[in-house]
């Protein structure tokens, strides 16, 4: 388990956090939406992503989370399909990130490079999948809830929406339970059962391909 006050899991999750929301905002400005440019977002300048309460959290127990990108969907050339493409650019940013860091770190891993730089590399790589991984899960906030947005009927939309506004009190509910419920009295987490079973499949099929 990587402790909370590691340098490169700190460095790593800034980095992952950063390419992940500059890659929603320049999405979605690229789709028509210019409001997180208009905020600055469209930057690879960690400042503008890291959320004040999320980096704290960060240095204290080792989990943080970027300021949410602002998307006016009016503003798409296509609401439906485009709030799916931003959404989607995240995770999909983290999985690419990890697929370029491949590169370097099986070519030093093969030929002894230094030991502090494969560190660094290999918490690079893991935490953009881990942080991808977690993204799709389809409950609100997160990434993948807006991501099935494009499969949901229009009969359903305003469901849907709806869905989206309150549902992230299931998420919270799903944490609390998983953590405390589950990780207390039974010894084992269903969500990290299920991304440690994503992150091998994934973080092995980058392995292997590059």
């Amino acid at each position: 388990m990587v402790l909370m006050f590691d340098l490169n899991f700190i460095v790593a999750l800034i980095i992952a956090i950063t390419v992940h929301e500059f890659s929603h905002a320049w999405v979605a400005n690229h789709l028509g939406d210019p409001t997180a440019k208009y905020r600055g977002r469209v930057t690879l300048n960690p400042i503008a992503h890291l959320d004040p309460v999320g980096t704290i959290m960060l240095f204290v127990v080792g989990l943080g989370w970027g300021k949410p990108v602002p998307v006016n969907t009016n503003n798409l050339n296509s609401p439906k399909r485009d709030s799916a493409l931003v959404s989607l650019a995240g995770p999909a940013s983290n999985i690419l990130m990890a697929i370029v860091i491949a590169f370097p770190y099986k070519y030093l891993a093969t030929h002894a490079g230094p030991e502090a730089v494969l560190n660094l590399l290999r918490a690079i790589f893991d935490l953009n999948i881990l942080l991808a991984v977690f993204n799709f899960i389809p409950l609100p906030p997160l990434d993948g809830s807006k991501m099935i947005g494009v499969f949901v009927p229009d009969r359903w939309y305003r469901s849907y929406q709806k869905f989206l506004n309150e549902g992230v009190k299931l998420f919270v509910a799903f944490i609390l339970i998983d953590t405390f419920v589950l990780g207390r009295l039974f010894g084992f987490s269903f969500l990290w059962i299920v991304m440690g079973a994503m992150y091998q499949l994934i973080s092995s099929a980058i392995l292997i391909g590059t």
